[in-house]
């Protein structure tokens, strides 16, 4: 019993972006329909390492990483790329202890690195802008939201500039035996272009040990509620494995 106990307790931490928890998630996701003949598809790992560094009895700095390795073929019509992608980079100053109300909360900057391999998977800008999540856990429920802004601050003069605001509410459930259920939005709005990508992902997930060593595998289904005309539509999937490291 403390053994399931003790994996709910760390699947619902995975529930918390801004938990004390050291988790590398690589995530898998495949989205189709891209074009402007919706013939284009993409493939993609997001290779997405958390780790919480103690600054002193209070407070916590998260570092949440996301690197994308993507393939991809008629996303732009008659080209094929794979390689890496551009890293986004954020910091969560956050208090160790939620608030009397039981909020948990962080905020920080965030960062664009144009680390991309191919000009087709990398918008060439240098990027930076606030970041910041709030979220409340009561009983097996996680709910909250994360959102943050990117200015474009440098790079090549012949992209357009980026202002782009990223907008991810969050609700999870997670039952005595580490499943999690959850539902959330990733939603970005170009404000240069004006437009909205607004994927809805449905995801399961089990936390199971291999051994000593425990990892969460899980699935799910995306469902592109608005895009724009070149990007992708329809309903594409996404497989998650993280690792944990709990102290």
């Amino acid at each position: 019993m403390a053994a399931a106990e003790d994996s709910a307790e760390l699947a619902k931490k995975l529930s918390n972006p801004v938990a004390a928890l050291i988790s590398v998630p690589l995530q898998y996701n495949y989205d189709h329909h891209y074009g402007p003949d919706k013939n284009g598809h993409k493939s993609y790992l997001n290779v997405q390492p958390v780790v919480p560094i103690s600054l002193n009895a209070d407070w916590n700095v998260i570092s949440r990483t996301i690197v994308p390795i993507a393939s991809q073929s008629g996303v732009i019509p008659g080209s094929s790329e794979s390689g890496l992608g551009d890293v986004t980079q954020s910091l969560f100053f956050s208090p160790k202890a939620p608030t009397s109300s039981g909020i948990i909360w962080g905020v920080g900057p965030a960062f664009l690195l144009p680390t991309g391999t191919d000009p087709n998977l990398s918008a060439r800008k240098w990027g930076a802008g606030p970041t910041g999540v709030i979220l409340k856990q009561d009983g097996p429920w996680t709910y909250g939201a994360l959102a943050s802004h990117i200015w474009g601050v440098g790079g090549s003069s012949s992209r357009r500039d980026l202002s782009n605001t990223f907008l991810q509410p969050f609700l999870s459930y997670t039952t005595k035996d580490a499943w999690t259920y959850s539902l959330n939005t990733e939603s970005t709005y170009d404000w240069k272009a004006k437009e909205w990508s607004l994927p809805i992902n449905l995801m399961v997930s089990k936390l199971v040990k291999f051994g000593t060593q425990p990892v969460s595998l899980g699935g799910g289904v995306r469902y592109w509620a608005d895009n724009p005309d070149t990007g992708a539509h329809d309903v594409g999937v996404r497989f998650v494995m993280t690792f944990l490291f709990p102290k």
